[in-house]
């Protein structure tokens, strides 16, 4: 892509971007200073026009710092302990740097829970706009005090992606420790910079390798690259960028060549399958034959009881389970119209069978299309 192009792109984004969803990187947050310099650029955000929601990491490592230690531990419950140490500070620095701007902040700490849930993923949203509509700096982070396995997003990278779709966001800016996506050599070491993506596709999401150090953080290129595909799906930018580069947001918002940029997709993912795609946890998993996956990812068509091949999980009615093609890789996701026993009783049978199976009518649709959303797009 030629300069002229890729600087109209990045200036583009900024311009369409009235919400934008910062997130900072646990090895940006390093002491006082370096969260003031974060705040002078959301300060700078905010006098432009924008609103803006920051997902912070960094309560684990400055609970390290008051506990005096180097290493991040494995231990859960330690994790836990550090966290909820590090989030009381960490939020008192936030609130005396944004003081200096004239802006108050408000926390929000969420699990994974709080967003599959849909009653309490529209509180989240309507807390958010809120709080906007009052002018205040949402600031978010993952509860890890509280957090286990099952209740996480993984990292926050994912979680800003998340914030994005649900909030109607236009743009996420991950700030972290490398310059954007970069290409691959023939050697298979590290190459240039990847100034614009526009697709992610499989070639994309190969050149993800690790670029923080699992001792103090967690997540990586790959973890940005998720990110992405939530954001984009979701008809906004992201931009991936380095925050230890001098005015950095500064730079974003002049639309300077740093970074990756990613692209919205062309249809963007409506709001409605948003939730079930995105959110709400999976319940189960739908083998089919290459047949029913041809209809669904080449002719939009819902999936048919005819071409299920295999029903792994025990689920019931109106939940999300994945749709997995013969390797096992998920392709789709919807909410399903059986509970999973009645799904083993009809796969691989037409649908004029249906009734006599199960002893009662029943709809065409293993999962109707209005309630189906393609995981490769």
């Amino acid at each position: 892509m030629d300069t002229e192009k890729n600087i109209a792109l990045r200036k583009q984004a900024v311009a369409a971007s009235r919400q934008i969803i910062v997130k900072a990187g646990t090895r940006l947050l390093i002491d006082r200073a370096s969260i003031a310099k974060l705040v002078d650029g959301i300060a700078m955000l905010r006098k432009r026009g924008h609103r803006v929601l920051l997902v912070t990491s960094g309560a684990v490592g400055m609970g390290m710092e008051l506990a005096g230690l180097e290493k991040r531990p494995k231990e859960l419950a330690q994790k836990q302990a550090l966290a909820a140490m590090g989030q009381t500070r960490l939020m008192n620095i936030y609130a005396e740097e944004a003081a200096r701007h004239g802006f108050q902040v408000a926390q929000l700490l969420l699990t994974a829970s709080d967003l599959r849930n849909r009653s309490r993923y529209l509180n989240v949203m309507n807390c958010i706009n809120a709080l906007w509509e009052r002018d205040v700096l949402p600031i978010v982070n993952e509860n890890d005090s509280v957090s286990v396995a099952e209740l996480k997003f993984g990292d926050n990278d994912t979680l800003a992606g998340m914030l994005t779709s649900l909030t109607g966001a236009q743009m996420t800016v991950l700030l972290t420790t490398v310059d954007g996506l970069l290409g691959r050599n023939s050697d298979g070491t590290l190459g240039e910079r990847i100034p614009v993506v526009e697709k992610i596709t499989e070639k994309i999401r190969s050149l993800a390798g690790e670029t923080d150090d699992s001792d103090l953080s967690t997540g990586g290129m790959a973890s940005k690259l998720r990110a992405a595909g939530l954001s984009t799906a979701s008809g906004a930018w992201l931009w991936i960028a380095d925050g230890r580069m001098p005015d950095i947001i500064s730079r974003i918002l002049d639309g300077e060549d740093t970074g990756t940029l990613f692209l919205p997709e062309e249809h963007k993912v409506p709001g409605r399958k948003r939730w079930f795609g995105f959110f709400s946890r999976i319940s189960g998993e739908i083998t089919v034959d290459a047949g029913a996956q041809k209809a669904v990812l080449g002719k939009g068509g819902s999936l048919l009881p005819s071409g299920v091949t295999g029903v792994d999980g025990e689920f019931k009615r109106g939940d999300t389970v994945d749709i997995c093609g013969a390797d096992g890789r998920p392709f789709a996701r919807g909410l399903v119209n059986f509970d999973s026993s009645d799904c083993r009783k009809i796969m691989g049978k037409h649908t004029a069978e249906l009734p006599e199976i199960l002893g009662t009518s029943a709809e065409a649709e293993l999962i109707h299309r209005d309630h189906l959303i393609l995981l490769e797009r």
